[in-house]
């Protein structure tokens, strides 16, 4: 039972992780209709700059507003410089664009920090074990990073279905043509989706470096179980990323631990059911965001 329990809060918190990646995916599709490839490259950049934020101040919570406003400040840049200009274009040429930037990320993070692996120290103030039952004990950074993934879905939730912000993006992803008519620009509104996802992407990669090797590449199969997660839940929704998210993250870690020679099937057989029993996901509706 203590195995048990450790490896469900393990999938819970990595399920946590993949919503904080899924959900910028989704809102990015949901409104401006974009397939980003490179998703998985901004987690990597939000790894690396918390190794770096690290190596030369060793205060990793230094790293989690630096990710948030560097990956704010970074899909501003990206979504007026190149994605504005790919909205109305097949999907075959974002694909081509968003492949581009991964190539040149890897080549820009080759240039700036190598190709080794690197690790990131738990913060001393949070490397120990906080315990859970009489005989179970369980990390305290992990339980922190859950509490912070669950204190930025709450408000990711809040923000879209509470405020008139929500309102304008929900309104630009369900009727895109009425956003102009209602006196909203919608560019605004695409720029600000793209900087909060790329912003998400970035944080997860952050409070991720602790937990994993920071090293090439490490935002690619992220991408891949994130793309899984999207489906499951269904396309476009967000409470949908939420609930695939924790379900994939249970579903694999679970897997990995008990029945690691089907470990590699696991996510891809849950994903083939859900499609089987609702092909929109489990809270998907069809449309492009809800």
């Amino acid at each position: 039972m203590t195995g048990l329990l450790s490896q469900l809060l393990n999938g819970i918190q990595y399920g946590l992780l993949l919503f904080l990646i899924s959900s910028g995916l989704t809102l990015i599709f949901g409104v401006m209709g974009v397939i980003n490839l490179a998703h998985g490259s901004l987690f990597m950049v939000g790894a690396y700059l918390a190794f770096v934020v690290v190596r030369e101040t060793g205060v990793l919570w230094l790293a989690l507003p630096c990710a948030v406003l560097g990956g704010l400040a970074l899909g501003a840049v990206l979504e007026h410089g190149l994605f504005r200009r790919f909205y109305r274009r097949e999907h075959l040429d974002q694909v081509l664009l968003t492949f581009a930037l991964i190539l040149l990320f890897e080549e820009a993070r080759s240039l700036l920090l190598g190709n080794d692996f690197h690790s990131v120290n738990v913060p001393a103030a949070l490397d120990f074990p906080v315990p859970v039952t009489a005989t179970f004990a369980y990390s305290a950074y992990r339980l922190v990073v859950l509490g912070i993934c669950l204190l930025v879905a709450a408000l990711l939730f809040l923000g879209i279905e509470r405020t008139r912000v929500g309102s304008a993006v929900r309104a630009a992803a369900e009727r895109p043509e009425m956003v102009e008519l209602l006196g909203l620009d919608p560019r605004r509104i695409q720029l600000l989706v793209f900087a909060v996802g790329t912003a998400l992407a970035m944080l997860a990669g952050a409070l991720a470096a602790p937990l994993y090797s920071v090293y090439p590449g490490m935002g690619d199969n992220f991408l891949i179980v994130c793309f899984v997660v999207v489906v499951v839940g269904g396309v476009g929704s967000i409470s949908g990323a939420f609930w695939g998210a924790l379900l994939i993250g249970i579903v694999d870690t679970l897997g990995k631990a008990y029945a690691p020679s089907l470990a590699g099937l696991a996510i891809y057989l849950l994903m083939a059911a859900v499609l089987l029993w609702r092909p929109t996901g489990l809270l998907g509706s069809g449309g492009r965001l809800a």
